[in-house]
């Protein structure tokens, strides 16, 4: 299953790990070295002691001072970031964040074991193989999950309009992270669904785009980008498709608190479909590397965006290796901010066109061969709708 709901930029950097205790009574600042009072701990704590777990406890306790993006990733952890990175992963095929003491999906990825067996956004996980997760932090679930032996978890769901929870056995396999749908009618206008962003969303993007142009034997007149609960994903991939639709102007700038935390990127001379006009979809479950892609378009006056509030998550984490590479932190190492200077960190983007989604799921498939099956949809979604709109203006 996948947990990554922010924009990843992957970078190589030494880390010294030691952490500091403030002494309130003497106002003065002693640097403590963590290894130095584990070892102590160890040495000459009066009973036995697990010395791993101690030290998994401290990492732990370290990183809830910290934002909840920032986390410590074991050998098993950083090898999926790097799979989910690539396309690919091994799991049950939904999206999850933590909210109070509820696990909630977010997405249910298509085609994957998950949407399969029904499981849906706004479902609440209650149990994984009978086991309460509730109050359980994201990794000790993903962790339950994937120490199960048999292909199959059973998953206890709490669903909105039910009142008793709802059962599931869900298999666990590889899941090819297929990042881009698209369909084009016969006026040229052209949908695109970028589902999420990783190493191989540019390429897909850049051939489907082909793909379509192809099917018209001509230019394309016009683009719906539709970000809906796209979580995020790789920060160079947002850069380099904002990059295919814009002339010039910047894409996104970063800043932190070291050299190379503070960052402009700029858009090269090109825009792949000569200037014709995008709308942008966008919801509450539009975060991270999708926000980055709505935030460089809108602010260069190069698309507009209809939906609702965007997730409003504006932060970058960077990994870090930690010893022989084999395990990594995962830290917050900047705030992004869009090309007018906002910082959309727990505000989001605000659509041009707002509009309510009422009582539909979008995450139907509107990119069947057949063009009249994407026509209609626009019938059934209020926000596709005005998209094509704005369009057909």
């Amino acid at each position: 299953m996948t947990f990554f709901l922010n924009s990843l930029k992957i970078c190589a950097l030494a880390c010294l790990f030691w952490v500091s205790a403030v002494s309130a009574d003497a106002k003065t600042t002693s640097h403590i070295s963590m290894a130095e009072v584990l070892a102590n701990i160890e040495h000459f704590y009066v009973d036995d002691i697990d010395a791993n777990k101690l030290n998994q406890h401290a990492i732990e306790s370290i990183f809830k001072q910290l934002d909840p993006h920032s986390e410590y990733l074991d050998q098993t952890e950083l090898e999926a970031l790097f799979n989910v990175a690539n396309g690919r992963y091994t799991g049950l095929g939904i999206e999850v964040e933590q909210r109070e003491k509820h696990i909630v999906i977010v997405a249910a990825i298509e085609n994957s074991p998950a949407q399969t067996a029904g499981l849906t956004k706004g479902d609440i996980l209650l149990k994984v193989n009978d086991i309460s997760v509730v109050n359980q932090p994201i990794k000790q679930v993903s962790q339950l999950i994937n120490q199960q032996q048999k292909p199959h978890v059973k998953l206890t769901i709490a669903r909105n309009g039910h009142e008793q929870p709802l059962l599931f056995e869900v298999e666990r396999k590889k899941i090819d992270l297929k990042s881009v749908k698209g369909n084009i009618n016969n006026q040229g206008i052209a949908y695109l669904r970028i589902i999420n962003f990783n190493n191989h969303t540019l390429y897909d993007v850049a051939k489907e785009l082909a793909h379509l142009s192809q099917i018209v034997a001509g230019e394309i007149n016009g683009l719906i980008i539709d970000l809906r609960d796209n979580p995020g994903g790789i920060l160079d991939s947002a850069i380099e498709v904002s990059d295919l639709f814009l002339e010039s102007g910047v894409i996104v700038s970063t800043k932190g608190r070291f050299a190379e935390a503070n960052q402009e990127y700029y858009a090269q001379e090109g825009d792949v479909l000569g200037g014709a006009p995008i709308i942008v979809l966008i919801n509450e479950g539009s975060a991270s590397a999708a926000e980055i892609l709505a935030g460089a378009l809108q602010d260069n006056q190069r698309a507009q965006l209809v939906g609702t509030r965007s997730y409003g998550k504006g932060s970058v984490q960077s990994l870090i290796p930690l010893g022989d590479g084999q395990t990594a932190l995962k830290l917050t190492t900047a705030k992004y901010y869009t090309p007018s200077g906002r910082s959309i960190e727990g505000s989001g983007i605000l659509p041009d066109y707002p509009v309510l989604q009422h009582n539909f799921a979008h995450n139907g498939d509107f990119t069947q061969p057949q063009t009249e099956t994407f026509i209609n949809a626009k019938v059934h979604d209020l926000q596709l709708e005005k998209a094509w709109q704005l369009l057909e203006k």
